[in-house]
């Protein structure tokens, strides 16, 4: 008698189970998730709630706060302690210290909305003992392996928590004048942050996704970018109005004279690309709103802090976040824990881990996206990127990396390169 053939539908792809040590092991998990639900929370707090505001930092003074020092640096810091690990070789945070870090930063933003004094310095405690653990943390990593390009984010990790520290200290005090300076301090501290990281992400993976795009790094622009940027911080400072709108200026018209490099007509129907753009060039836009306002031409402190920070920060944290989407229990499985899992998604992207990557219908051409983004579907540093500019990622595999494992500054693509 013949047997009959047996048709079954093929199994679903068992995913791991969540790990705590998985979570802890990179600090982008715990901070990117923190950062993100409170800059939600605290927008409708603002918008919908603003009478539950009653701590000492009340009503606007908390929205600021909570915008740049809660939501954006919070981001940043969990980017860089990501991205030390990487540059060095070391993670700068994880386990339990990477625990004990995030429990400050939920001591500090849920005291601040309690009202009194007590609850007021428990915040400012907490919140400050953030930021000096994360600049000695990254310390410890950069000094200590000699990354001498990197030598200046432990410190402007530590300027955002000084720049912190004076913007709760005149708010204490009730000096507003000297309460906006600092704020916007940190505004341009976290500034140089971004336009650093940028920079570099925003050429790798534009050439990546697009065939035949070559587009320039801006490394000397870049320089000079920066050294404007922190010149006008110092003027600022000083209160030197006409030499912060000047170096605020330069900072700007570089930032838009790179986009505009960058070739963006190639990548628009890329939108895990544009948005990348959109946001660099909102930033651009953002500094010389700044310049305007520094020169008296705009009058009103919020345009430049909203142009920046939402415009600018908001944007460039949501395309980095949509395109650095990893698992916790997936990357303990599938890969190292100095990578974040890239999953060029359907959409907008998601993540999963790489076992379940053949499983996953999508599109022909999301298919290719993700084969000219990640080499498939395999693990490059998204939150990173400091590998980016070696060999081994221009050429696969088998070429040789850089002694210094990465830095923020760029190398320049070399066209005589063998894997050209």
């Amino acid at each position: 008698m013949t047997e009959l053939l047996q048709i079954q539908e093929p199994g679903r792809v068992k995913l791991p189970a969540p790990q705590w040590a998985a979570f802890l092991e990179l600090g982008f998990r715990p901070l990117y998730l923190a950062g993100c639900f409170w800059a939600a929370v605290s927008v409708a707090l603002w918008v919908f709630a603003p009478v539950m505001l009653r701590g000492q930092l009340a009503g606007v003074i908390w929205h600021a706060h909570e915008m740049l020092w809660g939501f954006i640096a919070t981001i940043a810091v969990g980017f860089l302690l990501t991205a030390g690990a990487n540059w060095t070789g070391i993670n700068p945070l994880k386990g339990k210290a990477l625990g004990v870090l995030s429990v400050l930063w939920v001591t500090a933003h849920a005291a601040y909305l309690i009202p009194g004094t007590t609850s007021f310095w428990v915040a400012v405690a907490s919140e400050l003992v953030f930021f000096m653990g994360a600049a000695i943390a990254l310390g410890r990593a950069i000094y200590g392996t000699r990354s001498q390009r990197n030598y200046g984010v432990p410190l402007l990790v530590l300027a955002l928590g000084v720049a912190d520290a004076l913007f709760l200290l005149a708010a204490w005090q009730g000096d507003y004048v000297r309460l906006m300076q600092h704020f916007n301090t940190g505004l341009l501290c976290m500034g140089v942050i971004a336009l650093l990281v940028a920079r570099r992400v925003i050429p790798f993976f534009a050439m990546r996704a697009v065939p035949g795009l070559s587009i320039p790094m801006h490394t000397h622009s870049g320089h000079w970018q920066l050294a404007a940027s922190g010149l006008a911080i110092g003027s600022g400072l000083l209160g030197w109005s006409e030499a912060t709108a000047l170096f605020l200026t330069v900072a700007g018209v570089i930032a838009v004279v790179q986009v505009l490099a960058w070739k963006p007509g190639a990548v628009w129907r890329v939108p895990l690309l544009w948005i990348l753009y959109v946001g660099y060039a909102a930033l651009g836009a953002g500094l010389l709103v700044a310049a305007a306002h520094a020169a008296g031409a705009v009058l009103r402190a919020a345009w430049p802090a909203h142009v920046i920070g939402v415009a600018g920060f908001s944007v460039l944290i949501i395309g980095m976040v949509t395109l650095g989407a990893g698992t916790p229990g997936a990357a303990a499985a599938h890969g190292p824990p100095d990578r974040v899992l890239l999953w060029a998604g359907d959409r907008g992207g998601g993540a999963a881990p790489a076992g379940a990557a053949a499983h996953r219908p999508c599109s022909g051409r999301t298919a290719r996206l993700r084969q000219r983004l990640g080499a498939g579907l395999r693990t490059v540093p998204v939150a990173v990127l400091s590998d980016v500019d070696s060999p081994a990622h221009r050429c696969g595999a088998g070429a040789q990396t850089r002694q210094d494992r990465g830095s923020l500054e760029p190398t320049p693509m070399n066209k005589a390169s063998p894997c050209a």
